[in-house]
């Protein structure tokens, strides 16, 4: 099942210079047998813009996943797929927010997600998977007391230069018990 939605408000997209209060756009993207979720933290702007999670061109999350199974993905449809097929949910801790651009570091204000209500729908999630500190941070924050697994993969943004795009796709299909192809 997707629980995902078409709707963007894009009044609500902020530009750089105002600090501006936004909510998540998109519904989690969860199927009855998924497996593992992957939470981010928000939402970049030029995800707001293409209305779907990393959607910036430059983010390498789609790429891994393609390196990790081998199917190339050209567009939403088969991102989705690919998800299904993988045992792959998204979605992000933060429900609501204020922020001024893209980074992490730049959100105040955090309303965060219900996980322990979305893990509790979907009991065959079994591991927790961040893509990144602000959002693992959030988690242990808010749900640290949940008993499930959880992995950090390294982040899929091209401004986190410390490993190479081959490098990430390895660490992500050990972490997420995947492999890689």
């Amino acid at each position: 099942m997707i629980l995902m939605n078409q709707r963007v408000d894009t009044r609500s997209t902020p530009t750089e210079e105002t600090m501006s209060k936004v909510t998540h756009p998109f519904d989690p993207i969860v199927f009855n047998d998924t497996q593992t979720l992957i939470l981010g933290s928000f939402p970049s702007i030029k995800s707001f813009d293409n209305n779907f999670y990393y959607a910036h061109p430059r983010n390498q999350f789609w790429k891994i996943l393609e390196k990790i199974s081998g199917y190339p993905i050209n567009n939403k449809d088969q991102k989705i797929w690919l998800l299904k097929e993988m045992k792959l949910g998204l979605w992000d801790m933060v429900a609501s927010c204020q922020r001024d651009n893209s980074l992490d570091s730049s959100l105040e204000d955090e309303v965060v997600n219900d996980i322990p209500g979305l893990l509790e729908q979907y009991p065959t999630i079994q591991k927790l998977a961040f893509t990144g500190k602000k959002a693992q941070a959030l988690f242990e924050t808010h749900f640290g007391h949940l008993d499930i697994e959880r992995v950090y993969l390294p982040s899929p943004s091209s401004a986190y230069a410390a490993m190479t795009l081959d490098e990430k796709a390895v660490q992500y299909a050990d972490k997420l018990g995947m492999r890689n192809e």
